[in-house]
């Protein structure tokens, strides 16, 4: 059997980059790691997401023998990505940043907004990120408290209706306040979805800011960089035509329920892939 590739999330959030990834690599396997029982992380403290991040880690090591981590979310990632690869320097590890950088090659009135956490846009490595490219645009930051959970919960058949309807008033409210969009000189006319969640309402998104603003996301770039990162160490796998095992497992420390609608809505995955793991992620 296949070594396979571990992603993990917060959440529901990540499947949008384990979508991405396999279509990048389509001979490779995945363990999917969603930390339901503790999402969404935006609005945890640093150390909590730093001790998660680090305990999910290992538990993709010890129980799925992982050959390369990526981290699907920004806020992981800000938290943890520099601790992870010095705790496991021979682990090809990818994480997330939102993607001001692509951002700035598509935006033509050079105003651009930025939608994610408030645990990353707090973060130190988005500080970082944002002073190496604001004298190159100017950038309207918006931490989107309540929606990566609100997402979330959309997945829930149970609380679909309610969370859908709470989606479209947060993302009204937070792009109201970001000011105009559009393509006219002075409005904004990229938007960087810069938490994997918000991949997932996309479509809310456009409904409300129109055809000329540009969505911009990290699935894409991060797939690509991890199938770099895989090939330079010959990890990729031979392409196989007659595969038997099972190429991808989505595992949840929370609502089982949950992930499986989540997969068979967005990945059109059926249920069986799914599958739930203590929420305390320990290996004893």
């Amino acid at each position: 059997m296949h070594t396979p590739i571990g992603v993990f999330d917060s959440g529901i959030g990540g499947l949008s980059v384990l979508q991405a990834l396999q279509k990048e690599l389509p001979h490779e396997h995945f363990v999917y790691l969603a930390d339901n029982a503790h999402a969404p992380y935006g609005e945890k403290s640093e150390a909590f997401v730093s001790q998660r991040t680090h305990a999910a880690a290992e538990y993709l090591l010890a129980r799925h023998q992982i050959k390369a981590l990526v981290v699907a979310c920004n806020t992981a990632t800000a938290a943890a990505i520099h601790e992870l690869r010095l705790q496991h320097p021979s682990l090809p590890v990818v994480g997330l940043e939102p993607a001001l950088k692509p951002a700035l090659a598509l935006s033509h009135t050079r105003r651009i907004g930025v939608i994610a956490t408030r645990g990353t846009v707090s973060s130190e490595k988005f500080a970082r990120l944002l002073a190496s490219v604001k004298h190159e645009a100017q950038f309207e930051v918006q931490a989107c408290n309540g929606l990566a959970l609100a997402i979330e919960q959309c997945a829930l058949p149970d609380q679909a209706v309610a969370a859908q309807a709470q989606i479209a008033q947060l993302v009204q409210t937070y792009t109201h306040a970001m000011g105009p969009f559009g393509s006219a000189p002075g409005e904004i006319d990229t938007l960087v979805l810069g938490c994997t969640h918000y991949v997932f309402v996309e479509q809310v998104l456009r409904q409300l800011l129109g055809p000329q603003v540009q969505l911009v996301s990290t699935g894409e770039p991060v797939a690509r960089q991890t199938h770099r990162l895989l090939a330079a160490a010959e990890l990729l796998n031979p392409e196989m035509t007659n595969e038997i095992a099972q190429p991808i497992r989505l595992l949840t420390t929370g609502d089982l329920q949950g992930l499986q609608a989540a997969a068979q809505r967005w990945l059109s995955l059926p249920p069986e892939v799914c599958h739930a793991v203590p929420a305390s992620l320990t290996l004893g």
